[in-house]
């Protein structure tokens, strides 16, 4: 999903939220740098360009985006929680180095021992070193 800049105002109501300067930035910042952050992440960038910020705004804002479907949460660690705007099916990597998480694409496997169940969310998490790390 690519959304531009001028275009999340118009993307928020779609999905019946109002588009307030901080819900557009931090859905911006989303968008912008995929890095699958954390709400302190969000809210140390955005702080700088908006000084009114409180980590609560973030938190409710994320809490709104996740009931509203346009952001996914992400629990790779049991004590930390992450964020991500693309709420296609894919698969995620968190490297034990560096902390980084990658996307990674995959499609939705077949478990025949749940045929007859209602599967109404479907996770994948790997950990291990990444690419970059193992070069070092």
């Amino acid at each position: 999903m690519e959304i531009k800049v001028n275009e999340i105002d118009e993307y928020l109501k779609r999905n019946d939220i109002k588009p307030s300067y901080q819900r557009i930035k931090i859905f911006h910042y989303l968008m912008k740098y995929r890095n699958h952050p954390t709400v302190d992440m969000i809210y140390q960038e955005l702080v700088k360009e908006i000084p009114t910020l409180s980590k609560t705004t973030v938190y409710n804002t994320l809490k709104l985006f996740i009931e509203k479907k346009i952001v996914s949460l992400i629990n790779i660690e049991d004590n930390e929680t992450r964020y991500d705007a693309d709420t296609s099916f894919h698969g995620h990597f968190k490297c034990r180095k560096c902390n980084e998480v990658y996307d990674i694409k995959t499609n939705m496997p077949i478990i025949e021992e749940l045929d007859d169940f209602n599967v109404e969310e479907y996770h994948l998490y790997i950990k291990g070193i990444c690419k970059k790390c193992v070069k070092r």
